[in-house]
Parts: structure tokens; sequence; C-alpha cells
């Protein structure tokens, strides 16, 4: 049965199936990844996916509006991310209790909220496929690259345009002069915690984003729909060292293991216990990153550290 798995078209199937896999993780990781350069670690990003993909999948159940259920999980994350920014911020809470209570907040009231109102799984009409003309007819990499939904393509394309924004941009130099020393930007006229919020903002609203990606991929909501993307995506911040394109490379890498998992499980290659051990490598893919790449590379100095102005 190995040799069903070893074929062009099963690779190519696999690949093009791992960048669709790949786009939630890329969304939330992006969008954290702004957020951890001006300092603020959020780990409720798993919370504000499942937000975020309920928003989306309750209002296409009952509106058949794709666009409409993209930007009501937009404004969620954005909701989101003001109260994070409030609680964090304005308040300086501790950010790593702060972020798991807006994990536990997302998996329960998108829970209560699926039984009240929809009860039992109803699914929706899947995002549809988007062929680039011309570049979609290239024998294998028309399928890999360029036969996918316009999420899939909008995740792609925001990686330069978080690269330019932090790199080329004031006020990604902002965030980086936050995200290192607050106090010597604060003396030059930066306001830290204007400027943590918005990241803040951008980030959930990314996570919302990544979520309305998830439940529109998949046409279906159900309890913990992300089952640990959104922890997935704060790993690939480290591994991708805080730069878009790392990122990119590490969601890619993540989507691409699930995908061949599910390709192993699909054509029956692993089965039984096998088959959940091999379910877990993802898991242990994050933890091995995880030891990894904190030994050498060093996060922003002030991540995790509020900024009281008074105290500077």
């Amino acid at each position: 049965m190995w040799s069903d798995f070893f074929t062009v078209s099963v690779f190519v199937a696999t690949l093009a199936s791992g960048i669709r896999l790949a786009t939630p993780f890329l969304l939330a990781a992006l969008g954290e990844a702004v957020g951890q350069r001006s300092g603020v670690l959020n780990l409720g990003v798993e919370g504000v996916m499942l937000i975020g993909a309920f928003a989306a999948y309750f209002t296409k159940l009952k509106t058949e509006s794709t666009v409409l259920a993209v930007l009501v999980a937009l404004g969620v994350g954005a909701v989101m991310g003001l109260i994070y920014a409030f609680v964090t911020v304005i308040m300086q809470a501790a950010q790593g209790i702060s972020g798991i209570g807006i994990y536990l907040f997302g998996l329960g009231f998108t829970d209560l909220l699926f039984q009240k109102q929809v009860g039992t799984p109803q699914p929706i009409p899947k995002l549809a496929k988007v062929e680039i003309p011309l570049l979609s007819d290239i024998p294998w990499i028309g399928e890999i690259f360029f036969q996918h939904n316009l999420l899939v393509y909008l995740a792609f394309l925001l990686v330069p345009v978080a690269w330019f924004m932090i790199n080329k941009t004031t006020f990604g130099l902002n965030i980086r002069a936050v995200g290192e020393t607050p106090e010597a930007a604060d003396t030059l006229g930066v306001s830290v915690n204007l400027t943590r919020t918005f990241t803040i903002v951008i980030g959930n609203t990314m996570a919302g984003l990544a979520g309305a990606a998830l439940a529109l991929e998949v046409g279906i909501f159900q309890q913990n729909l992300t089952a640990g993307q959104g922890f997935i995506a704060i790993a690939l911040v480290y591994f991708g060292a805080w730069r878009p394109v790392g990122v990119m490379s590490g969601a890619l890498l993540f989507g691409i293991v699930s995908a061949t998992v599910l390709t192993l499980k699909t054509l029956g290659i692993v089965e039984g216990a096998a088959s959940s051990l091999l379910a877990m490598a993802p898991a242990i893919l994050t933890i091995v990153v995880l030891v990894v790449v904190s030994r050498r590379i060093a996060a922003p100095a002030a991540l995790t550290r509020p900024f009281d102005r008074a105290a500077s």
C-alpha cells in the first residue's frame, strides 16, 4: 500500500492539501507575530479563533453570505482584541493568565452558543476554489499552488504585507521599538500603550479571520473545532523568529505534516493505534520546535513585560 502513497497524483494532492491546511496557522501566526514584536504575548489566540470560526459559520448558515461571514469574523476578532488590550495594556494584568482566560472564554462561549443556537451540526457550503487563469493549468504546479479558495491566496499575500509593515514603515519601527525598549520609545514620543493596542487588535482580527478560514474550509462547526491550532500558531511565531517569512515556512511545514498524516490514514497505510499515534505528529513537532528554537533565538526584549510610564 505504500506504493499508492509514492505516486505523483498523491504527492501533488498532499502538497495542495498542506497549503490549504496551513492557511489558518499562517493567518493566526502572522497576527500573533505582530503583537509579540510589540511586547505582547497572547495565549488566547485559540479562543479568538474559535469565536471567529463560530461567527463565520453561524453567519454563513443564516445568511448564506460568505463575504458577510468573513466580515463578522473580522469584527468579533477586533472586539476581542480591544478587550484583551484593555485587560493587558490598560489594566496591566499578567499576559499569560489573561490569554488563558480568553482561550477558556472562547472555548466555553462558542460551545454554549452552538448548543443554544444550532444544536446539531449543520453543514454549510465550503469556500469555492478560484483557479488563477493560465497558472492553474500548469501540470502539477497549477494544482498545488493555483487552485485554492480566496482566503488561502489572501493569507500568503499578507506575508509580504506584514514584512513591509514591520520593516519599512514608521508604524513598524514603533512596533519594534516598544517591543525592545519601551522606555526609550516613550522618551521619543512614541505611545507605547497605543502602539501595543493597535498590534493586539491586528493580531486578534487575524485570529478571527483564521477561525473563519477554518470553518469555511471544512464547512461545519463543532466543539473545539480548532483542536489546538491557535497554540501551534503561537509556536510558529517562535519557529519563524518573529519574521513573516519564517512564520510562513513554519505554517507550511505544519500544514504539510498534517496533510501527510491525513493521506496515510485515508489510504489505509496506517490504522488502529498507529493511526492515533501518527495524529500526534503536529503536536510533537510543536514541542520539538519550541525546545530547539527557544535556545537559539532571542525573543523581543520586552515581551510579556507591561509598560508603566509612571515607573519609567
